[in-house]
């Protein structure tokens, strides 16, 4: 981030405001090094070693945090909302609800409740306590507080001030929500093309959530005109059961660990997603905030269904992660190849031979996408170049997070080592493009296949810049047909 824009911002920062900067970045930096800062300026640094400051969404959630709103504007750059990527840092929510206690304590409330605890804490440490965050620390370092123990924190409150007890009772409420999502994921499921031929996914539970109406993705298509047939049925895949077969979407959305913030803008990709895949004829089944344990399980159980009746499989991961994994809501990894094993077919019988597609919205490492003017290769570098490509196109192919099994498609919203972006009202930039591209296929007269609308989703994706940096997305598969979907 630019040096002079953190000077400012220091500028005007007094000595109270820093310390509840550095109250609220305990869980981001190590809290020996957050001990003697005086100033924003040596936090800045801190922040910067954890890489945290390479864009501006987490120092703006800290602003807004303690009020300081009319700092952002040196944040801004231009007209667009927050860009987040999902392997970003967020505050932590146990934090900010400190915070917020701390900023409504009057004095003597503090004053109070020091004396409520002095059976828990010894008097020097109440002593040394000149602020509601202090006094959290003392807590915190003592074990009588932590995000998962706030019953020595609620009890003094309640004496105190019903106002401030009510605010730590609502992050209870919302921990123990979130703790039982995690045990009974809320799935949904849209029968709208079915024609009366109810499918059940081997799904544990199941709450019918009403249609997304409309879409809210504007296509170019060239026309409406119903698509020509196909010039060669061998070379492309059968797609003529009603309905095409399941579109499963895991949408990982709320994290109440320390590490991994929640997704804010991803409901409006899974909103996308349903009104794509209904439209191309698929039954869409959500599972919302599913830890790592029940994602395997869940698509386990999936693939014992029988899919005979099905043309193909569509899964969609929204989730935070790191190269070669994706991440459950309780911060555990799972494997792409664990996603794409239960439905090779060694295992799933009734999809050899069909298309199975999977798309994974989520960070394949920290890195940023840099960009670089295209240079026409010279006559004698032509062929190194040619070499070097298909070094680079063959090496992912052989990697781990490729399916053996034939007939699979694994879209990645970047490449390896790299960072996805997504924005925060309006969802990822990967799923965006790639629901804008598949109708405009599907409502073109030009029989496009799969591969096709994933290069034009690359190109578009790749040509523009976010948060000043580039994202990549990168399609691979063992594809044997071509794919062609089309609106039913």
């Amino acid at each position: 981030m630019d040096r002079l824009k953190l000077f400012h911002i220091d500028e005007e920062l007094d000595s109270s405001e820093v310390a509840a900067l550095c109250f609220l970045c305990l869980d981001v930096v190590n809290k020996k090094r957050l001990e003697g800062i005086k100033d924003a300026r040596d936090l800045f640094l801190r922040l910067e070693e954890r890489g945290v400051l390479e864009n501006s969404f987490f120092l703006s959630q800290l602003l807004r945090t303690i009020r300081r709103t009319d700092l952002l504007s040196y944040l801004v750059t231009d007209s667009r909302r927050p860009e987040e990527t999902d392997a970003s840092l967020t505050l932590s929510a146990y934090r900010v609800m400190l915070y917020n206690i701390y900023d409504d304590m009057t004095k003597e409330n503090l004053e109070k409740m020091k004396f409520l605890l002095r059976d828990k804490l010894c008097r020097r440490q109440t002593e040394a306590s000149d602020t509601a965050l202090d006094l959290f620390i003392k807590m915190e370092n003592t074990g009588i507080l932590s995000n998962t123990n706030l019953h020595e924190l609620l009890g003094p409150l309640q004496k105190l001030d019903q106002q401030l007890a009510s605010t730590v009772q609502q992050y209870i409420d919302q921990i123990n929500q979130q703790n039982q999502t995690r045990v009974q994921p809320h799935v949904s499921m849209d029968y709208e093309r079915v024609n009366n031929r109810s499918l059940q996914p081997q799904l544990s539970i199941s709450e019918t959530q009403a249609s997304y109406d409309g879409d809210r993705i504007h296509s170019d298509a060239e026309s409406n005109e119903q698509p020509s047939s196909l010039p060669d049925e061998a070379d492309y895949y059968a797609l003529t059961h009603n309905p095409r077969g399941l579109c499963v979407v895991i949408n990982n959305e709320n994290f109440p660990g320390q590490q991994l913030g929640n997704r804010t803008g991803t409901q409006e990709d899974e909103k996308a997603l349903r009104s794509v895949f209904v439209r191309l004829g698929f039954t869409f089944v959500i599972l919302n905030d599913m830890t790592a344990g029940a994602m395997r399980q869940q698509l386990k159980e999936l693939g014992k269904t029988n899919f005979t009746d099905h043309d193909a499989l569509v899964v969609c991961v929204l989730s935070h992660g790191e190269k070669g994994c994706v991440f459950g809501v309780d911060e555990q990894k799972v494997s792409l190849h664990e996603l794409t094993e239960p439905f090779t077919s060694r295992r799933a019988h009734t999809l050899v031979g069909k298309p199975k597609l999977f798309f994974i919205q989520a960070c394949q490492g920290g890195g940023y996408q840099g960009g670089s003017l295209p240079c026409p290769p010279t006559p004698t570098q032509e062929e190194e170049v040619k070499e070097s490509r298909l070094e680079e196109d063959a090496g992912p192919i052989r990697g781990e997070t490729v399916p053996w099994g034939a007939d699979f498609l694994l879209g990645m919203a970047t490449v390896p080592e790299c960072k996805s972006f997504r924005h925060t009202s309006k969802g990822s930039i990967y799923i965006q493009e790639l629901c804008r591209q598949l109708i405009r296929s599907a409502e073109s007269r030009a029989d496009d296949d799969i591969l096709t609308v994933l290069t034009r989703v690359n190109r578009d994706v790749s040509k523009k810049d976010y948060l000043n940096h580039k994202q990549m997305p990168e399609p691979k598969y063992t594809l044997t047909r071509k794919l062609v979907l089309k609106f039913v």
